[in-house]
């Protein structure tokens, strides 16, 4: 049993990842920006006014927590940035700190030319701020010294979405994992899986991992 907390548990992915950890017999902090909005969490999910990008607010709730996730949305273009660094920064200084597993961006991952989706002359203009705030988060992460374990998660670029948790699911690193078709898809359900797979069995400590069928 693991004591997690969750930035954003009231979001798509976050909420997704606290009802599968819960479901393992985890213990979950649910750290949200407004806590009275959060009655749909399953029993037994502590609720508590939390900010990734507060030193504060990061320092008091690692005292008891095994992991991070991070899971935030809803900002500018500089929160995800903003959140890696208070964390990296913060957390470097405890004497034990938390591991932390920040959900991504898709558009961050590589295409076959090697170069991030963000930067396609096709990639949508209203998701390019948003993408580029889950890049410099992603740099933050690996420029970091020693004293932080980081994992970065990102899902498929273009077919992610809410739906089935089947269980099962496929890892790559910096490219897509695709089908014979050459897609790649998850549900919001499955991406949840994989993470908390990764906070009980680690593969992939100061690393980019992302998953698809």
């Amino acid at each position: 049993m693991s004591n997690i907390v969750v930035f954003g548990a009231g979001g798509t992915a976050g909420s997704r990842i606290t009802a599968e950890a819960v479901e393992r017999g985890h213990r979950v902090t649910a750290a949200v920006r407004r806590p009275e909005a959060t009655s749909y969490l399953p029993a037994g999910v502590r609720t508590v006014t939390g900010d990734a990008t507060s030193v504060r607010s990061v320092r008091n709730l690692a005292e008891d927590a095994d992991v991070f996730v991070v899971a935030i949305g809803g900002g500018d273009r500089t929160l995800w940035r903003d959140a890696a660094q208070t964390l990296v920064n913060t957390l470097r200084e405890l004497p034990d700190p938390p591991r932390v597993i920040h959900v991504g961006g898709g558009a961050t991952l590589l295409t076959p030319k090697d170069t991030p989706y963000l930067n396609e002359p096709d990639f949508p203009a209203e998701y390019r701020d948003s993408a580029q705030g889950q890049a410099d988060a992603l740099a933050v992460y690996r420029s970091a010294a020693d004293g932080v374990t980081w994992t970065y998660v990102s899902p498929p670029p273009l077919e992610f979405h809410p739906g089935e948790r089947t269980g099962h699911y496929r890892t790559g690193t910096d490219h897509p994992v695709t089908d014979a078709q050459g897609r790649s898809v998850l549900t919001y359900e499955d991406l949840a899986v994989a993470i908390v797979d990764e906070i009980e069995s680690p593969r992939f400590p100061n690393a980019r991992f992302t998953a698809a069928y």
